[in-house]
């Protein structure tokens, strides 16, 4: 039994005491004690070790006070399951050695047993589940086909992936065969973590503001939606696509239960291009919480006041950077929780 279920209930679209907060990339790197693990761990034995991926998901509940706990992991568990090799080089991001480049490559990727591949994820979700004890609901997440794609065929991080872009307009059939490849083992995976406690799924479609209103919908989500569809039954989702403005209205009838929205949206344009019927998620600036904390406080209240408090979740725009202060990050969710609307 949920002891905090505001972020269920703002998602069902329910009448709530207050709005709800946590920040995207909370359990991590702006932390003093994850930091400590990351200098005796690598990026992925505290991935695939559950106890440590669950002692970090819980860190931001216990020492920011958020309304919910998202699962520590990354996007690109996924490519690694269908049998690319994934490296994170410190101050570099990831490399994938060996990326896709033609039809051929397809052969090296197979549909993944998520349980025997990813059951390392699954693990860490239900030792969370335990360990969080009904204080705050538990998010599960995964990356959507069009990012994971990018990484695949780039080969690594990129500002505009034109690779990856590029790759897609000139071999449309291997880029359709490999997003539905993605797509098939995302829904397995998220079905996965469903069944090993998340209360919710976040997709996270970081690079589809990189993509015309056409091409979002031919590459991003017409996979996005097939996703949706499949978990609608199963538990909660929320659709993240940084930059996708355009996409607003076609992605909140997915079916999806929330929309994560970044700053470069008001929440009065993202509400009238989003409708009334699905809960937004954001949109603070994470550079903002490197202000001054009356500041903070004073364009938090600015935020909260914009979004009216009737289905919407405080968040992020994007996840939170590594230089922020522990206490700028507590005065954000202090602020939150401490609003009385006007």
């Amino acid at each position: 039994m949920l002891k905090n279920d505001l972020l269920l209930r703002t998602l069902r679209g329910e009448a709530t005491e207050r709005t709800p907060v946590w920040m995207m990339r909370q359990a991590g790197r702006y932390l003093p004690d994850y930091r400590k693990l990351k200098e005796k761990y690598s990026f992925f034995e505290r991935c695939q070790r559950p106890e440590l991926a669950a002692g970090i998901t819980i860190q931001p509940v216990d020492q920011v006070g958020v309304d919910a706990a998202i699962i520590f992991s990354d996007i690109l568990v996924v490519p690694q399951a269908m049998g690319m090799e994934v490296q994170m080089v410190e101050n570099k991001g990831p490399i994938l050695p060996d990326p896709i480049k033609q039809y051929s490559d397809l052969h090296k990727l197979h549909r993944p047993d998520v349980e025997e591949k990813l059951g390392y994820v699954f693990d860490a979700l239900r030792l969370t589940k335990k360990e969080l004890d009904g204080r705050v609901p538990l998010i599960g997440f995964a990356g959507a086909p069009w990012t994971l794609l990018c990484y695949m065929v780039q080969g690594k991080g990129s500002k505009t992936f034109d690779e990856a872009k590029a790759f897609c307009y000139t071999q449309p059939e291997t880029a359709h065969a490999l997003l539905q490849m993605i797509t098939d083992t995302t829904i397995a995976y998220l079905k996965g973590q469903v069944r090993a406690g998340a209360d919710v799924v976040q997709i996270f479609d970081s690079w589809g503001g990189l993509l015309s209103p056409g091409d979002f919908e031919n590459l991003s989500l017409r996979y996005i939606r097939q996703i949706v569809a499949a978990l609608k039954e199963e538990v909660l989702t929320i659709i993240f696509a940084k930059g996708a403005w355009h996409g607003l209205s076609a992605m909140a009838a997915t079916g999806a239960d929330g929309l994560g929205i970044d700053w470069c949206h008001t929440p009065e344009s993202a509400r009238n291009w989003a409708g009334p019927d699905i809960t937004l998620q954001g949109n603070f600036d994470p550079a903002k919480l490197l202000s001054p904390i009356p500041v903070i406080r004073k364009e938090v209240t600015e935020m909260l006041n914009a979004f009216g408090g009737r289905r919407h979740i405080a968040n992020l725009g994007h996840g939170i950077l590594p230089n922020v202060p522990v206490d700028h990050a507590r005065a954000f969710v202090d602020t939150v929780k401490d609003h009385q609307y006007r």
